[in-house]
């Protein structure tokens, strides 16, 4: 269940790179309320990139505002385990993950389905 949550994020709240990576960073630190700018600072990203990809992950139940910025906060726990799997994805398989986002075509549900195979070891 927890992946096809993750690949209806992609179709839906995480709409660009960008937006996966602010995610993922804030995921990390979930305590940090991060403000924008400290944001822009560590990802090396334009002012005009984080305030656009903020309100979609807000509306998304990924990202609460408190305090005057921003803050990693899954609105359930199936939203937070679609979180992890696209982190472990995305770690594994960052190419795959991209296209996903960037792609968007009918091929979304095969690649998404692509990015979950693993190889065999040959010994």
């Amino acid at each position: 269940m927890p992946e096809s949550q993750a690949l209806a994020l992609i179709g839906t709240v995480i709409r660009s790179v960008w937006a996966l990576e602010i995610l993922l960073l804030m995921r990390r630190q979930p305590e940090r309320v991060w403000r924008p700018e400290a944001l822009v600072g560590e990802l090396r990203a334009s002012n005009a990139l984080v305030a656009q990809n903020l309100p979609q992950l807000i509306a998304g139940g990924l990202v609460s505002e408190e305090d005057g910025g921003f803050r990693y906060h899954p609105a359930t726990a199936l939203l937070e385990q679609a979180c992890a799997v696209l982190e472990q994805q995305y770690r594994e398989r960052p190419v795959a993950i991209v296209n996903l986002i960037v792609g968007g075509g009918t091929d979304t549900v095969q690649g998404f389905a692509d990015a979950f195979k693993f190889r065999r070891r040959e010994d």
